[in-house]
């Protein structure tokens, strides 16, 4: 097993959320052969999130299990498979005619998303590195055929339901690209900073807006990332501050620039899970520096790292009850070793006094016939924001 790490401890700290209440074990997940549970944190953001993620079960919203289980270095969607899948999207969307003609999208190979293995490979050495031009293309492409949501491309609103089912794919799978270069290098260079995430996804999902008072736990949790933490999943197009700031070497912001950011500003019964180590300000003087290099970055672009609608962090939901999961006193690679082999989610359950539903998720993306399914899925959705 490639997992050979030392033991490092799996009890939640919840730094940010340790004086809320718990609503203990009341999200259980169940994949191929194992299940776990989650605890949420009693807060109002908590309750409303509960209620939309049983909207989702209640109203069987299709689980988008394509784009669910991200970073893991050694599964079967690995870098050759993401662009052979990128580039059958890319084929889709050239052959249909919009009009004014969009230009054609020349396909990718992936040399283009990832430095070669025969170069030196360590911190600041380009060895299996992610070539982020090739990644802020695909986006670019993404935003220009589809939009926002609040503002829809007229590209997005004449393509068919199979075209605008691929300019989806542009964004999903250029994320998933970039999740699973920078995992498998590490897996390479430092396994014990690989970072698996689960992306729980609902094909037409209902967004709602944050409220004033939710954004104050961005500032709460920051930038923090603990084993088994769920956080409230990013549910709009575009980038954040940190995204322009990582993934471009922390440019001087320009008008242009400005028009990619787009400050989080809704929630859905949508939610991510970290199963990477723990990165906390505490505890990891490198995450500490990020931190400390972004807030020096927002300020000289004259942004306000205490300002709560710049939404600079990620909004903690929960934790995965992972001794109760998992068995006391597990280690983290031994979680790890299990959650490799159960990369499919068959249902969800949630159990609360005041809410009980289930959804079961029967096909996996073994089944022929899944992209199908979730183009049907997505098809009353797609004829709603149609000129055709």
């Amino acid at each position: 097993m490639w997992w050979k790490w030392n033991v490092w401890n799996t009890e939640p700290t919840v730094p940010s959320t340790e004086n809320n209440q718990l609503l203990k074990n009341c999200i259980e997940i169940t994949l191929n052969d194992i299940s776990y549970t989650i605890d949420v944190y009693e807060t109002p953001l908590g309750l409303r999130w509960i209620d939309a993620l049983a909207d989702n079960l209640r109203n069987k919203k299709i689980l988008e299990k394509n784009f669910c289980f991200l970073g893991w270095p050694l599964s079967k969607r690995n870098l050759l498979f993401l662009v052979e899948e990128l580039n059958k999207s890319i084929e889709t969307i050239n052959n249909f005619k919009f009009e004014p003609e969009y230009k054609k999208i020349n396909f990718f190979k992936a040399d283009d998303f990832q430095h070669s293995d025969k170069l030196p490979i360590g911190k600041l050495k380009p060895g299996l590195k992610l070539k982020h031009e090739a990644c802020n293309l695909v986006h670019r492409y993404f935003e220009e055929l589809q939009g926002t949501s609040w503002k829809l491309s007229p590209y997005y609103k004449q393509a068919d339901v199979q075209t605008k089912y691929a300019i989806r794919q542009l964004n999903n799978i250029c994320h998933e690209i970039e999740t699973w270069v920078m995992s498998y290098r590490k897996y390479v260079s430092d396994p014990d900073w690989v970072r698996p995430a689960q992306i729980t996804t609902f094909l037409n999902a209902p967004r709602k807006p944050l409220l004033d008072e939710d954004f104050e736990w961005f500032k709460q949790n920051r930038y923090n990332r603990e084993l088994g933490g769920v956080y409230l999943h990013w549910s709009q197009v575009g980038k954040t501050l940190y995204e322009v700031y990582r993934d471009e070497g922390a440019p001087k912001m320009t008008e242009t620039l400005c028009s990619e950011v787009n400050h989080q500003k809704f929630y859905s019964g949508e939610f991510d899970i970290e199963w990477g180590r723990d990165i906390c300000e505490t505890d990891a003087p490198w995450h500490r520096a990020m931190v400390n290099g972004l807030k020096k970055w927002l300020a000289e672009n004259g942004f306000d790292w205490n300002d709560p609608k710049l939404a600079l962090g990620y909004i903690k939901l929960g934790q995965i009850n992972l001794a109760r999961s998992f068995g006391a006193g597990k280690s983290y690679q031994d979680i790890l070793q299990v959650m490799s082999k159960n990369l499919n989610i068959t249902k969800i359950r949630i159990n609360t006094k005041n809410v009980s539903v289930e959804c079961d998720y029967p096909y996996s993306l073994e089944d022929d016939g899944w992209k199908q399914l979730q183009i049907k899925g997505l098809q009353k959705g797609y004829e709603s924001h149609s000129l055709r």
